[in-house]
């Protein structure tokens, strides 16, 4: 019964380590350097297109009023 609780806390461990991995931010990725997102086929209002996302979808930002 004692192993069971250290196959848990090991077990617990992995997972928390893996948890946060798919939802780093990808520092290098250009379309968010410019605070854009990717959206999938055109930028529709209130958004315009600044450029090309890695996976080809297409970088859009929101227009902003002065």
């Amino acid at each position: 019964m004692r192993i069971l609780y250290q196959l848990l806390a090991i077990l617990f461990m992995v997972l928390q380590g893996a948890a946060g991995q798919h939802f780093s931010p990808r520092l290098l990725d250009p379309c968010s350097l410019q605070n854009g997102i990717c959206l999938p086929g055109i930028c529709r209002r209130p958004f315009y297109w600044i450029g090309t996302c890695p996976d080809g979808q297409s970088c859009c930002a929101r227009y902003v009023e002065v």
